[in-house]
């Protein structure tokens, strides 16, 4: 018969049991910060988040991944020291600068979690935006969320006027040639599946990584959403860091990235401007034509002749009209064809990606069938 000391017993270990299980049963979230030269703000952001994190702990198991991307300073040295102390913080480093592209795939081989949230340590974007981007992917079943501070509800403080102007630029400018409608295409904080990260073959190293990502997640017709946020850099000049580099770095890398959405619209639009150039260069031409055929007398011959001598006329006094109207013509052929032959260049890519993708899966799925 069994004692109630044993009962008690019996009963405090299945509780932990229970609770063991409750907790394994919520999602692994991990926290990729890639940090460079990060000296000044290191420990505190890192404890920022962690005691962010720890308020979480009903909704989520987590891990803090913090990839020392090649700092000449002590930020890796100062990270390790703090990882030294938590089990759910782990820092990995490079001996050289691998940039944004470099560090986050770094941080996306090395995350563990169901959900993998990318977070600048600079904290430009605040650790409250880790349980609304959670919250969004886990009501909407998204591949990945975006923090967007474009978007409607969304806010930016203390961002350089310059800096803020060409970013909105470019973020149109890559909304106008993409096909997925969002606000947001160079936020590099974020919330992923990773399953999703699983299935992209991520190439860039800089900070086209985040355009390349949902160029990528669009042909594999990704479901992606954005949440309002707040960029706010009033911090910024109290860290003594500049980021005049990561601006034009990351317009640079927008600007390219929006070309490779779709280049055939690039070289598309250019033809069809030049085409309708020339096409009202030489509709004038032919008006003028026109107008000077009555004034060519009936005795130069049959309409065909007297049409050759009004060509003429019109050639001598507006030759230039000419020599610009074929020139728009002829080039504009030639843009359309690129353009065209671009088209079907990215279909070409698309298709052999999205199979290339498919294999990489069920490989994937059979290995861990297997094993």
């Amino acid at each position: 018969m069994e004692t109630s000391t044993e009962n008690r017993k019996r009963k405090t270990r299945y509780g932990k049991e229970n609770g063991s299980l409750k907790s394994m049963a919520l999602p692994l979230v991990s926290i990729v910060a890639p940090a460079y030269n990060e000296s000044a703000i290191i420990e505190n952001n890192l404890q920022e988040i962690c005691d962010y994190m720890e308020g979480l702990k009903e909704n989520c198991r987590w891990e803090l991944i913090v990839v020392n991307d090649g700092s000449k300073d002590n930020t890796g040295h100062l990270a390790e020291a703090f990882a030294s102390k938590r089990d759910d913080v782990k820092v990995i480093h490079h001996l050289v600068n691998r940039n944004l592209g470099g560090a986050l795939q770094t941080g996306f081989q090395a995350a563990e979690g169901d959900y993998v949230i990318v977070l600048d340590i600079d904290l430009s974007y605040s650790v409250g935006h880790i349980e609304k981007l959670l919250s969004k992917i886990q009501e909407t079943e998204a591949d990945m969320v975006i923090a967007s501070p474009y978007m409607k509800g969304g806010k930016n403080t203390a961002v350089p006027r310059l800096r803020l102007v060409l970013s909105k630029v470019v973020n149109r400018m890559m909304r106008l040639m993409s096909p997925t409608k969002i606000h947001t295409y160079t936020s590099m904080v974020r919330i992923y599946k990773k399953s999703f990260l699983q299935k992209l073959n991520l190439k860039s190293i800089t900070y086209s990584i985040n355009p390349e990502i949902i160029f990528k997640g669009t042909i594999l017709r990704a479901r992606i959403e954005e949440i309002p946020a707040h960029l706010d850099w009033s911090n910024q000049e109290n860290v003594g860091r500049t980021s005049s580099i990561r601006i034009f770095n990351g317009i640079l890398a927008g600007l390219m990235s929006g070309f490779i959405f779709r280049p055939y619209m690039f070289f598309m639009g250019i033809g069809l401007a030049l085409f309708l150039l020339s096409f009202y260069i030489i509709f004038w031409i032919f008006l003028h034509t026109f107008s000077v055929l009555p004034e060519i007398p009936l005795i130069a011959g049959n309409f065909e002749d007297r049409f050759g001598l009004a060509v003429a006329q019109v050639f001598s006094d507006r030759p230039y009209s000419f020599m610009v109207g074929g020139l728009c013509l002829i080039i504009s052929f030639q843009f359309l064809g690129i353009g065209f032959l671009s088209l079907q260049s990215k279909r070409y890519f698309d298709e052999l990606f999205h199979i290339s993708t498919t294999n990489l899966e069920q490989q994937f799925k059979n290995k861990t069938e297997g094993s």
